[in-house]
């Protein structure tokens, strides 16, 4: 593929105001090579970039056509997202779909604006997405009835499944499914593929979660054989001899107390004129090494998954939990950065050693909280002692580095994250919204500034690198923000193009005191941009920085293996230009696949989130809560209530009301002129919850009025 003749014919394309013809368009784009040329056009009307009619050629906008992506379906019509111009979604028949699916990359033409939004037709699916689905099965009563597939996402309706699909799926059983569409009765079919279990249960669901991901559960034989032999390698004395030794340091570890991974160990020291700071880093690297079977492993996986009832690592058990994990009491190899900072706790200088370190405590945050308000027992207390000057002096550092955070206009976005709480079989019977105490906002701090280091010593160093990236929010973006803010009586002046992310932390302090501080916290957080890795320094919008990347997790996230890899060179002393023809596209696709990844492990986990939260709910159907109003939308309400759980009220559950929806923050019953609006204070009632679909419902209460 000639990527560079596709962007030339692209780039003359853009400049011409009608079709183009193919002859003519292969003599304005210098090409003499046909066959050459005619592979880049049928590359790009694949991809949905050209329009190819009568041997004409333009760009879909050009000959009135426009690429987009099949959202969902409903019996009788579907909704695509346009892939440019337009921005809102368009609505297509069924009969001119062409029976196109969820996921497929269609050309749409007859694109006509009316009343209620934009339709149009499917010209052509360009790529089938994702056939493979996963739901539960349901069945008529009668023994005799057909069986139906009730789609997690994507469908709005049951899919029949063909006679003999079913492998042996009983009603209620959570499967993976293939679906087709029969052109000749134009009609969706499925035929079972996979049965998981009881889709009441989100375990079960979370299998599904897990598979429709492609997320790998199983270390291969000769990886697991390879992480067996590396952890049962000793330090060798030759090894100690290259490396700095801070086995006497009081270094220590803090994280929650079910954590076996623990990759980060700290040290501070009060100078007379500011800090030293050490953050020291499991040695991944030297264990995972270039080309290794692991190492493919690991790239393969990105990262670490969490959900509720397990962990996927990215590394075997022998080295996440074991000779990497920085267990109290014995040696580690480490990968240290050493930073010094004054009073103003600003970074004045950073050095990155090889290192060696032996942890003298391994904390817990909920016994440093307890340290630190004054309730901790004298067990507690005598634990730490070894590291009590250094606990002390790193509370005094973390609180000026969250002050010097406040002032470059760090984002404080309050999230409801949830905890669960399962039983012995693995169902969740608690739920919580997870808080985060003082010594988590101390670590935290502490990695934000050896990942800061870290990035400036590369970009200083100009070698190949993976940054972690956060770009500013764009324009459209910026206007909703604006809109909303507004009609919440909030000041909009500053959240324009060319906000900085302090004119957001003012709009979240503005909002602090009033019903609809969550609402903006978290429409700011969907306003901004997605976090990413790149090979380029593009800064961190979200935490004010010019430079950051992510060092300080080289067990659990690729990125930092690979980072650890190329900084590993840099101290050695290896030469720069060397470095950058041994890394340059490493870099590149490190960042390139870790970004992919981490937004496959993200989406999992949200998803097998709310399974959770809604097989909670099934022992709470009938109880009465008081919630907020999360957002309001034509359909319904939704509403949060005490435990971080979100549910929806929808309009058509409430009897002789006529709703109407401002389209911003409010919904009123034109009958009753009763009103609703974000952040109000309502009582409801759990009325259903689905855990293969991960939703809750609920109605209002009678004293609601």
């Amino acid at each position: 593929m000639n990527n560079e003749l596709n962007e030339i014919v692209l780039s003359v394309l853009e400049k011409q105001d009608k079709p183009v013809d193919r002859r003519d368009l292969q003599i304005m784009c210098d090409a003499p090579e046909t066959e050459e040329f005619n592979n880049a056009l049928s590359y790009l009307k694949a991809k949905g970039r050209i329009i190819i009619e009568r041997k004409k050629v333009g760009l879909p906008s050009t000959m009135g056509y426009l690429p987009a992506t099949i959202l969902r379906c409903a019996k009788g019509f579907c909704f695509a997202e346009p892939h440019e111009g337009l921005t809102e979604d368009l609505f297509i028949r069924a009969s001119a779909s062409k029976g196109a699916m969820p996921g497929d990359i269609v050309m749409l033409k007859n694109i006509t604006a009316g009343e209620k939004g934009f339709s149009a037709d499917v010209s052509e699916i360009l790529s089938k997405g994702n056939r493979v689905i996963t739901g539960k099965v349901d069945r008529p009563e009668s023994k005799f009835g057909k069986a139906f597939l009730v789609p997690d996402e994507g469908f709005s309706y049951p899919i029949k499944i063909v006679k003999g699909g079913e492998l042996k799926s009983k009603r209620g059983d959570k499967v993976k499914a293939s679906v087709y569409y029969d052109q000749k009765e134009k009609n969706v079919y499925a035929r079972v593929i996979k049965v998981y279990g009881r889709s009441n249960s989100a375990k079960i669901c979370s299998d599904a979660i897990i598979d429709s991901y492609g997320i790998p559960t199983k270390f291969p034989v000769p990886v697991k054989h390879e992480a067996a032999i590396k952890a049962a390698q000793p330090i060798t004395e030759e090894e100690l001899s290259r490396r700095l030794d801070l086995t006497d340091e009081p270094i220590f570890t803090i994280d929650g107390a079910d954590a076996k991974d623990l990759d980060d160990a700290v040290s501070i020291k009060k100078l007379e004129n500011g800090w030293e700071l050490g953050v020291h880093i499991a040695d991944v690297s030297h264990f995972v090494t270039s080309g290794s079977k692991l190492d493919e492993e690991a790239r393969q996986r990105g990262t670490s998954v969490y959900f509720a009832d397990r962990v996927i690592p990215m590394l075997p058990v022998e080295l996440s939990n074991g000779c990497c994990s920085l267990n109290a009491g014995t040696k580690k190899l480490t990968f240290s950065a050493i930073m010094r900072l004054d009073e103003k706790a600003d970074l004045i200088d950073y050095r990155f050693e090889k290192s060696v370190i032996v942890s003298k405590v391994r904390g817990v945050y909920s016994e440093v909280n307890a340290i630190f308000d004054g309730t901790a027992t004298q067990e507690i207390i005598d634990k730490y002692a070894p590291v009590a000057e250094g606990l002390r002096a790193g509370r005094e550092l973390a609180e000026l580095l969250k002050q010097r955070s406040h002032r470059r206009g760090e984002l404080e976005i309050q999230t409801t994250e949830l905890r669960f709480v399962l039983d012995e079989n693995g169902v969740c019977i608690g739920v919580a919204q997870r808080q985060q105490g003082e010594a988590e906002e101390l670590i935290e701090q502490f990695m934000i500034t050896a990942n800061n280091a870290a990035a400036l010593y590369a970009k200083s160093a100009g070698i190949p690198f993976v940054y972690r990236v956060h770009e500013p929010p764009d324009e459209e973006k910026l206007y909703s923000l604006s809109e909303l803010a507004a009609a919440c009586g909030l000041p909009t002046r500053r959240i324009k193009e060319g906000v900085r992310p302090s004119d957001f932390a003012a709009l979240i302090e503005s909002a602090r005191d009033t019903k609809y501080a969550r609402l903006i916290s978290m429409q700011v957080l969907r306003t901004m941009s997605k976090a990413r890795y790149d090979p380029r320094p593009l800064g961190h919008f979200g935490l004010s920085l010019t430079d950051y990347c992510h060092f300080t997790s080289p067990i659990r996230r690729y990125p930092d293996t690979s980072i650890h890899r190329i900084l590993t060179d840099l101290i050695r002393g290896v030469p720069v230009d060397k470095i950058k023809a041994k890394y340059e596209e490493f870099a590149s696709d490190s960042a390139k696949l870790s970004s992919e990844y981490e937004i496959r492990a993200v989406k999992a986990e949200r998803d097998a989130e709310k399974c959770y939260a809604a097989e909670y709910m099934l022992s709470h159907i009938g109880d009465k809560y008081m919630g907020v109003v999360a957002g309001v939308t034509v359909k319904g309400i939704f509403v949060m209530i005490p435990e971080g759980i979100e549910g929806f009220i929808d309009l058509l559950s409430l009897p002789d009301t006529q709703y109407e929806f401002d389209g911003k923050t409010t919904i009123t019953d034109r009958k009753s002129g009763n009103k609703y609006s974000i952040g109000d204070e309502v009582c409801i009632e759990v009325s259903s919850a689905d855990v293969s679909s991960g939703t809750v419902d609920f109605v209002f209460a009678e004293n609601n009025e």
